[in-house]
């Protein structure tokens, strides 16, 4: 069984993913009832602690509640007495037979920690495949043109071509999005049809400046690191990893709207060099990038891909734009 922790981690990815011995999430829970040190264990089941994992076997230590029997004694269990932040609606524990997803947050961000079986990760992998993946990069292999690629994920249009069976897909992955209340409070992945990542960098730069106000707030970062006369948008997000902090926008973004002008002022905010631990990888189907921000927040990330991408790797793909979308794979599905 899989275990995944999404939160301020190490990894390029902003998320810890490891295996347990477990056949099913009952199973785990059951294994770790009555232990003395649950904090203790919880570390060394899965490399470091949870944020609020500790409580449900502490409040069980305190009140002599004997292991959970069945999926839906444990739900109760969980709902009663796991510590979760901010859950006002009863939304953020979510227990089904073969997964649970638990939301929260540490008073800096918010959180979401998953255990997942064999048996969901074989069935979903379009809802779970980048969710487990942990190895930098995502691969590079890409489709032979006009290769067809759908994905139902719910997604934000711009449009700056003739709509065509080709698409561009951004996916900014951070820590304080414009316009949004927290980091899970996801809006979903950007796709621009109608082309494919070649030839992508001129047509954004080019767009008219009168349109750029409307567009989504990345869209728009996008643009702005794009050099006068580029063509290679690798080279433009590469860029992105030479901004500072953790909301690494230029004052002006929603302001100016002449290229020259909010690329001038994105520039004057670069390092020389993209930060120490950043890692960027540039193909001619995907460019990845792992902005190392401190030793707080770790890694944000900016995925450009496109049609051609995601038609080799239609599982990551698709998970990927789920994984904008919302914190729970599974939302909108009645059980798992």
């Amino acid at each position: 069984m899989y275990f995944v922790c999404r939160w301020r981690e190490e990894s390029p990815f902003s998320k810890r993913v490891v295996t347990v011995p477990d056949t099913t999430v009952l199973d785990w829970f059951r294994r770790g009832w009555g232990r003395d040190d649950p904090r203790g264990w919880i570390e060394s089941e899965l490399g470091e602690d949870v944020y609020g994992l500790d409580s449900i076997f502490e409040e069980a230590q305190e009140r002599h509640l004997p292991p959970p029997e069945t999926v839906d004694e444990l739900r109760d269990l969980l709902n009663e007495h796991l510590w979760v932040e901010g859950d006002d609606d009863g939304t953020f524990i979510r227990l089904g037979e073969h997964a649970l997803r638990v939301r929260t947050d540490d008073d800096e961000v918010d959180l979401a920690y998953y255990f997942i079986d064999e048996d969901a990760a074989a069935a979903s992998p379009d809802r779970l495949a980048y969710l487990l993946h942990d190895t930098w990069p995502l691969p590079a292999d890409a489709a032979a043109p006009g290769a067809v690629f759908e994905h139902g994920v719910p997604v934000r249009t711009v449009r700056i071509a003739p709509s065509g069976p080709e698409a561009v897909f951004s996916v900014r992955l951070c820590w304080d999005p414009p316009g949004i209340e927290t980091n899970l409070d996801l809006a979903g992945a950007l796709v621009f049809p109608g082309l494919t990542l070649p030839g992508f960098a001129a047509r954004l730069r080019a767009a008219d400046a009168s349109d750029t106000r409307l567009w989504p707030h990345d869209a728009r970062l996008l643009r702005a690191l794009i050099a006068p006369d580029e063509e290679d948008a690798g080279v433009a997000l590469a860029r992105y990893a030479r901004l500072p902090g953790y909301d690494p926008s230029p004052a002006g973004l929603d302001l100016v709207s002449a290229h020259h002008e909010i690329h001038r002022e994105t520039l004057e905010m670069m390092t020389p060099e993209p930060s120490v631990g950043s890692l960027i990888r540039l193909d001619a189907h995907i460019v990845q990038v792992a902005r190392y921000i401190d030793d707080f927040f770790g890694f944000d990330q900016w995925f450009l891909f496109d049609t051609r991408w995601a038609a080799a790797n239609p599982d990551l793909a698709r998970s990927l734009l789920r994984y904008a979308a919302h914190w729970d794979p599974y939302d909108g599905v009645t059980s798992k």
